[in-house]
């Protein structure tokens, strides 16, 4: 009655800003991403006879985190229930820890709750197969159903519960150079930012539609092995939500001085033919996407700028042990 679960962040190529049900955390739009292969979240779910409990990186979580947590384990747990097992009564004891940076823009949501769904599936006796463990990992944070995902991941928007899922595609290899800028917490989490960038932003709309028009384009290139074409999208992508979240009001600004900063030094490495895109989630840290050839020499470009690390497409959620 005890599992224990490894996930990693993922860092999106085609955003995901936005839902179309806050309940079940379905978008408004598709997205695309590279699982890493670095900063994994470990969590451990064991079943106990009283309420839930949640630690996180050595320390017991807030209330709020339990609760977000508790409600997570809820739908395990009418899970179970629908399945007749007796574990639907049980608790649970969670422990967490995280090897990058927490609530920082590095997606840590998302191998957090990858992780958590794995783990807590197996330990309450709950058999998914991998798209409906992409469908439960949504429910705590929506991109965790791409870290379930080996490598590269698209993410479809669907209109449904069963139909919003996250599934494995091909694309190049690449490398990602991450620039972590700032590694505190951020002052507006990405599920309060989504919805006022909803709420007050007036380009919402139109961020939506060409978030659509952008994964299929994405898919296409991706198919096609055209890491040009990717970067290029890549790049753009990440300015059109920055832009639409600026906007919003009040404003919100994740980028810091330094994060602009970055995206102009990988302008310059292009104009010096060195191919590199920049990217950036809810956050000020930065991500350059580039051949893995070109690693080390986009990384010592962009290294007085904050702490580096480079990732190679890395695995998907999995049991590390069962008890």
């Amino acid at each position: 009655m005890a599992a224990v679960a490894r996930a990693h962040p993922n860092i999106a190529l085609v955003k995901y800003w936005g839902k179309a049900d806050d309940e079940l955390i379905i978008p408004a739009a598709g997205s695309m991403s590279m699982t890493l292969d670095k900063f994994a979240t470990t969590t451990s779910v064991a079943l106990t006879s009283g309420s839930d409990t949640f630690e996180l990186n050595g320390t017991t979580a807030d209330a709020k985190a339990t609760a977000r947590t508790t409600a997570f384990l809820d739908l395990v747990r009418d899970l179970a229930a629908q399945a007749g097992l007796d574990t639907a009564q049980a608790g649970a004891q969670v422990v967490s820890s995280n090897e990058g940076p927490t609530a920082a823009g590095m997606a840590s949501s998302a191998s957090g709750f990858a992780a958590l769904a794995t783990a807590a599936a197996t330990a309450f006796g709950v058999e998914l197969s991998s798209r409906q463990l992409s469908r439960l990992a949504r429910r705590g944070s929506g991109s965790a159903s791409r870290s379930l995902i080996d490598r590269f991941a698209v993410w479809h928007a669907g209109t449904s519960d069963a139909t919003s899922y996250a599934e494995p595609i091909s694309a190049p290899d690449m490398a990602m150079v991450s620039v972590t800028v700032n590694a505190t917490a951020k002052k507006v989490s990405s599920r309060d930012g989504m919805t006022a960038t909803r709420d007050t932003s007036p380009y919402y709309q139109a961020w939506i539609d060409t978030t659509v028009t952008t994964l299929n384009e994405m898919l296409a290139a991706c198919a096609a092995e055209d890491f040009t074409r990717i970067g290029q999208l890549t790049e753009t992508h990440a300015h059109r939500m920055h832009a639409v979240i600026n906007a919003s009001h009040p404003p919100i600004r994740y980028l810091a001085p330094e994060s602009w900063q970055i995206f102009e030094e990988v302008t310059a490495m292009r104009q010096m033919g060195l191919e590199a895109y920049a990217t950036a989630d809810a956050g000020p840290n930065v991500v350059i996407i580039c051949r893995p050839d070109d690693a080390a020499a986009v990384a010592a470009r962009v290294g007085a700028y904050g702490q580096i690390n480079t990732f190679s497409p890395g695995p998907g959620a999995h049991l590390v042990d069962v008890a």
